[in-house]
């Protein structure tokens, strides 16, 4: 299956700013009813047969941010405009993600990288682009949609809801 990001929607039946009650069913749906893992909890994350991992944030009763985890098989992919977040090379995933929008290093990790337009991030472990065979340092293991705010610091916070009032 494909889950193609829409930030900063959401992805598939999941919706930023949506209630909780409500991304708690989305979540469900997503759970392949022939192959339950015992890893799943409810209300927080689902892992489907190919390895993917669909979890949820919630504050105040509202669903302010999804994370997908890499699958182990291609049976589930991860797209962004087209682009397999989970398949491709990091590097090459942020090359091709830049050409629709701007994407750099996160100051405080610089294996991982930030679209703050798009409110999305790409985590992995540790950089590691010149060695194919280190999956876990070439590959990105986890992506993040955001409700807007989600990385403020806290005066960016103070400002937005100056900026609201």
């Amino acid at each position: 299956m494909d889950f193609d990001l829409a930030p900063p929607t959401g992805v598939g039946p999941l919706h930023i700013g949506m209630s909780r009650r409500a991304a708690n069913t989305a979540l469900d749906s997503l759970r392949d009813p022939s192959s339950v893992s015992e890893s799943d909890r409810p209300g927080q994350h689902v892992f489907r047969p190919s390895g993917l991992m669909i979890g949820i944030h919630c504050m105040r009763d509202m669903l302010e941010a999804i994370e997908l985890g890499r699958p182990s098989s291609q049976t589930d992919r991860v797209l962004f405009q087209g682009v397999d977040v989970f398949a491709l090379p990091a590097r090459e995933v942020v090359r091709r993600m830049g050409e629709f929008t701007p994407i750099e290093e996160d100051p405080d990790d610089d294996a991982s990288f930030i679209a703050p337009d798009l409110l999305l991030s790409l985590w992995r472990p540790f950089a590691a682009d010149n060695e194919p065979e280190e999956e876990q340092g070439y590959h990105f293991s986890s992506v993040l949609l955001a409700r807007p705010g989600y990385y403020d610091t806290p005066a960016q916070a103070a400002e937005r809801l100056q900026q609201s009032a």
